[in-house]
């Protein structure tokens, strides 16, 4: 189930919704028996050796068969999530690299929904009832926690977001069902920090200690026919993701532009084009009037994203009374 961007419902329904901190990591469903721990992503691919560290939950669970739906982030100290962290543990496949990954920047499971329990399908029941039986389900662990909700407050959680510099917070209704593979409004993310999910079609050659790697990258979103240009990004890279998306950029090499329509004079001359597979996300100022993200900063790979998914999201900030 996903959630619809919006603003946060009117004062009059504030306590018919449930209130959760966004947390910047990646979606990931956990099916987890007596004796083993499943982990799938939204792409339907299995990222059970990216993560070895869950594999207690099947202990946690003391014997109890569940599919639990939530986010798996790098948490510090003060419990923020770091997408950048965590950037370089979603697309590992190898089981010895994954432990020392694991070793070095552990990640948390934040569990939000409780889809099944014990064999029973639970995704037509409110909520709150499911919620209710997750909190019973699962303690706190090294590697997993339950998501904190809240019931009602809405307005208070978000400004709580805003002073801790997070993204956003999630409002769910106490009593809509689980709509499996739906983008529902019983949903809503309410955006604090504006984000965009984007396709990469090129990028421009580096100079100077980017010569080996890169200058930008160009972003597009998906249109009829192939991307339209949105931008480049420049900034918000360390030396690790230049390398690996370095790398990556080589493999999806074409000799033609995946843009239809034009590309900004400056970055395209020189480009070199990419087959349009890999989806990022950038944090940005704001849209121009020419459909250009303004003063866009790199985040990271979004792995668990296709091409075909990403889409213009819109620009939403809190409290609408509309």
């Amino acid at each position: 189930m996903l959630a619809v961007a919006g603003t946060l419902p009117h004062p009059s329904e504030d306590a018919r919704w449930s209130y959760e901190l966004k947390f910047d990591g990646v979606r990931i469903l956990a099916e987890v028996t007596p004796s083993r721990v499943r982990l799938v992503g939204r792409n339907g691919i299995d990222a059970t050796v990216a993560y070895p560290e869950l594999a207690g939950l099947a202990a946690a669970l003391g014997g109890r068969r569940a599919v639990l739906d939530g986010e798996v982030a790098v948490l510090g100290a003060d419990g923020r999530s770091d997408f950048q962290a965590l950037a370089p543990r979603m697309h590992v496949r190898a089981e010895a690299r994954a432990r020392e990954l694991a070793r070095r920047v552990p990640v948390t499971y934040v569990v939000f929904d409780v889809l099944a329990l014990d064999g029973y399908s639970a995704i037509g029941r409110p909520f709150a009832e499911r919620r209710r039986q997750l909190e019973g389900l699962l303690a706190a662990g090294p590697h997993w926690q339950v998501s904190p909700a809240f019931t009602g407050g809405g307005a208070d959680l978000l400004e709580a977001g805003r002073r801790m510099g997070l993204e956003g917070i999630v409002a769910k209704r106490l009593d809509s069902p689980y709509r499996p593979g739906q983008r529902s409004p019983d949903w809503l993310k309410i955006k604090i920090m504006q984000t965009q999910e984007v396709v990469i079609g090129g990028y421009s050659p580096g100079e100077g200690r980017r010569g080996s790697t890169f200058g930008s990258l160009l972003m597009g979103l998906p249109v009829p026919g192939g991307l339209g240009y949105v931008g480049a990004v420049g900034t918000g890279f360390d030396e690790a993701m230049l390398d690996d998306l370095s790398a990556q950029l080589r493999r999806l090499a074409t000799t033609d532009s995946p843009f239809v329509g034009p590309v900004d004079p400056r970055h395209a001359r020189g480009a070199r084009w990419v087959r349009p597979e890999l989806v990022g996300e950038v944090a940005y100022g704001q849209w121009t009037v020419d459909g250009r993200l303004r003063h866009p900063v790199w985040r990271g790979l979004r792995p668990d994203k296709l091409p075909g998914e990403v889409v213009r999201e819109p620009v939403v900030h809190g409290y609408s009374p509309e």
